[in-house]
């Protein structure tokens, strides 16, 4: 599973802002030179990814038994691998994940701890893709590619329906969570609501009941949800998917990476212009658009 990264989009779609807005169309776009500032777009793609891999971590841990990740499929199909071994407390139920500053099978290098005490689950959720299942997430000198992730909070929980038909009814999570990521600008907080959906849970091979793990890697899921925070410059700003993204890990990898092909996003950094990003309506490729104010530009993601 690699749902990572919400935002190679939050990055791409303003670095590449930010240099169209020194072109000849600046004075159309821009209300400041401020409005060029794209380093407020580096930090936040930090965090959104921070976010989104947290919860890939998440999936994969919390649907597995054992305790080693080494071995669990190809580069594209896991978070982890042998970066990593898993601690469990069935007892107190607590996956503890111990990294160990190694690169994982998504390609980053990972050291520290994450923490998932799912003891507040309803009885017998003792996995991510059971109903009821719900886990709060601390981290424990977290660090991700040199940047080091504090998370304040982070919860995740299946809010798919109790002995739901997988022919009818897709599987659901609610993600909400508030992180900080330091890194060299200083610190970019990130505080989001998100909506998981498996959407072909109806796929035999993808989902396969309650009591086998999720097939990852031939799944198909969409993503909503808000976010806000605020930059290392002490900024506000605002981001809502508007349409739902789509990643479809069995149909489209590229560089081992699983890109959005379908939905939109708006990101509203402080007073500046908003900026719209479509990911476009299925076709497995790097390309989107982003629109500022009455401009539309192609970008390679």
């Amino acid at each position: 599973m690699k749902s990572q990264l919400l935002v190679r989009f939050a990055s791409t779609l303003l670095m590449s802002s930010g240099l169209l807005l020194t072109s000849c169309h600046k004075k159309n776009l821009a209300t400041s030179d401020d409005d060029q500032d794209t380093t407020e777009a580096a930090d936040h793609s930090a965090a959104e990814n921070a976010a989104n891999d947290i919860m890939n971590v998440a999936g994969q841990v919390a649907d597995e038994n054992g305790n080693s990740l080494a071995g669990r499929g190809t580069q594209t199909e896991e978070t982890l691998g042998s970066c990593a071994i898993v601690k469990r407390d069935t007892i107190h139920k607590v996956d503890t994940v111990i990294f160990n500053n190694s690169v994982c099978f998504d390609g980053r290098m990972r050291n520290g701890m994450l923490i998932f005490d799912y003891s507040a689950s309803a009885s017998g959720a003792m996995h991510y893709r059971n109903p009821g299942f719900k886990c709060s997430v601390k981290s424990n000198n977290y660090i991700v590619e040199g940047k080091s992730i504090e998370i304040i909070n982070k919860t995740i929980e299946n809010t798919t329906p109790s002995a739901f038909d997988a022919g009818s009814t897709n599987l659901t999570w609610k993600i909400t969570g508030d992180i900080k990521v330091h890194n060299a600008n200083g610190v970019h907080e990130i505080n989001y609501t998100r909506f998981k959906t498996l959407l072909n849970t109806a796929n035999p091979s993808v989902y396969h009941g309650q009591s086998t793990a999720i097939t990852w890697s031939l799944a198909r899921v969409g993503i909503t949800g808000s976010a806000s925070g605020t930059t290392a410059k002490g900024r506000s700003y605002t981001m809502n998917i508007t349409k739902q993204l789509v990643r479809d890990f069995g149909g489209c990898v590229i560089e081992n990476r699983h890109p959005f092909i379908e939905g939109t996003l708006e990101f509203t950094p402080g007073s500046r212009l908003t900026r719209t990003v479509d990911f476009g309506n299925g076709s497995c490729d790097l390309d989107a658009t982003v629109s500022i104010k009455n401009k539309t530009f192609n970008i390679k993601l």
